[in-house]
């Protein structure tokens, strides 16, 4: 330690005796709780120029840059935590939360410009004004975090840089999500000045709050002996919830996590929440997602809760987004139920489908899911093949699963002596020609090709019935018609030979 900074140890030692015992204590718990290795820094920004205690002061407002405060160590990580009832010695950047415990939270602040800066005569370029602090705290810290974090702001309108951030940790192994809510009224400023013990404002933890030396006006003069501290609380509150999802085929009185429907069924859906914290849950989100292949019903889902003993009906929203079904002190629950329908037959695939729903609740930035499932088993016709017989030469229809490539073949030229049925690609007509023909650029054996042409039916030749021979009166008929003809044939040679004479 070189003779500067014993000579600044010495103030600040003599300070400490020489103060009223309230500012005594205030600065030995601030010396005692704060001065750390930096090696441990955490998080902090933004990057910016480092004095060290030894040497000269800013030349500017800047707050906590300086990294070797005797009292403090590198004021760049100005914000530490405690749990309350521990001692101030046990001040850190990160802690384990345990449920229903309270923690304080400490943040440092001092404006590193020279005291020399901070009257009349240099226009008070030393003073910052518009000074603040401000908290951010996360509303939640979920189970299995290892640093969820909360961070704390220093700044000033004429700083530079004109804001500075340095952050805590929090983990959670509890085996629970842990909310942390600030304690209203729990901030408060500790200096030398007229200010010392005040109570600062709840904005601290939204938009931040004013701070000072002599009033609360945003004025911090430059130098350590006008720095200062904040404390403020957090509670760490157990808020967790659990999910059950499970279904129903229509008609069947039991939920289970799986069931075997059929095609066209009618399944029936039901998630339970429930709050098994020991906080109220307020807007609770409660949403679905549907699996292909099963259909919501609309106007069927209904909400049970101790508001509605009996249950009643809400949105359709629940598979589009979610539905807000209310708010949940501890241990409250609710049921959402609601039906859905299975496709066709034709539309699911052959064999057993597994149709998974999945259930969402939403409290606060924590979601969590669960699911239930359905089977429906189809049972299609084989596909069938026509094919070639090696050992017959002769065309079959066999099951497509059945093909055998020692007793079958495609290829239809081994059995050409057959006929084969096929569609005629050009024209769209089903025929018959003989196997060996088969061309598969001219047919195809899939007859579905032609199935919308129809193929005019083969009219068969129409044979004129026999004259019927009935009765006395056809006979003469005949004879006389018989007498005629001899007459003409006789006419015709008479005159043939009157003309040759």
């Amino acid at each position: 330690m070189n003779q500067k900074t014993e000579k600044h140890m010495s103030k600040i030692t003599s300070l400490i005796r020489r103060a009223p015992k309230r500012f005594s204590a205030i600065v030995a718990i601030a010396a005692a709780a704060v001065i750390i290795p930096s090696v441990v820094l955490a998080s902090w920004g933004p990057d910016r120029p480092t004095y060290n205690w030894a040497g000269e002061a800013a030349d500017h407002v800047v707050f906590n840059s300086f990294v070797d405060n005797p009292v403090h160590g590198d004021e760049r990580n100005f914000m530490r935590v405690r749990e309350a009832s521990a001692s101030a010695s046990t001040y850190t950047d990160n802690i384990a939360l345990q449920a229903d415990k309270e923690y304080v939270i400490h943040i440092y602040y001092h404006n590193n410009a020279s005291t020399s800066l901070n009257d009349a005569a240099h226009g008070y370029k030393g003073v910052a004004k518009g000074a603040y602090v401000k908290a951010e705290i996360p509303g939640l810290v979920p189970n299995g975090s290892t640093g969820t974090v909360s961070q704390g702001y220093i700044g000033a309108a004429n700083a530079s840089p004109k804001e500075v951030w340095d952050d805590i940790k929090f983990k959670n192994t509890t085996g629970g999500d842990i909310a942390l809510h600030y304690v209203a009224g729990s901030a408060k400023i500790n200096n030398f000045g007229a200010i010392n013990g005040q109570t600062l404002p709840d904005s601290i933890v939204t938009t931040g709050t004013p701070i000072g030396y002599n009033s609360l006006n945003g004025e911090v003069p430059g130098c350590n002996e006008f720095s200062g501290y904040i404390t403020l609380r957090v509670k760490a509150i157990k808020s967790d919830f659990t999910i059950s999802k499970q279904v129903r085929v229509a008609g069947q009185t039991e939920y289970k996590e799986n069931v075997t429907a059929n095609p066209g069924d009618t399944l029936e859906y039901r998630i339970e929440y429930k709050n098994t914290g020991s906080i109220q849950h307020n807007n609770v989100v409660v949403s679905d997602i549907l699996p292909q292949d099963v259909s919501y019903v609309a106007g069927t889902t209904t909400l049970k809760n101790t508001n509605n003993p009996t249950g009643k009906t809400v949105s359709d929203n629940l598979t589009k987004g979610g539905i807000n079904i209310g708010d949940y002190s501890a241990g409250g629950n609710a049921f959402v139920k609601f039906n859905a329908k299975v496709a066709a037959k034709a539309e699911l695939d052959c064999g057993p489908n597994n149709l998974v729903n999945k259930a969402k609740v939403q409290v606060g930035n924590n979601t969590k899911e669960d699911t239930a499932s359905t089977t429906v088993n189809v049972t299609c016709e084989p596909e069938k093949l026509l094919v070639c017989e090696l050992a017959t030469k002769k065309i079959i229809s066999i099951n497509k699963g059945d093909f055998d490539v020692k007793k079958h073949t495609t290829d239809f030229s081994k059995c050409a002596s057959t006929p084969l049925k096929v569609c005629e690609l050009s024209t769209k007509k089903i025929i018959l020609i003989n196997a060996g023909d088969f061309d598969a650029s001219k047919h195809t054996t899939d007859l579905k090709k032609c199935e919308t042409t129809t193929t005019p039916p083969v009219t068969p030749p129409v044979t004129p019935p026999e004259l019927p021979q009935t009765g006395v009166t056809e006979n003469i008929v005949a004879v006389v018609g018989l007498g005629a003809l001899i007459a003409a044939i006789a006419y015709y040679v008479a005159s043939r030979r009157a003309l040759n004479q």
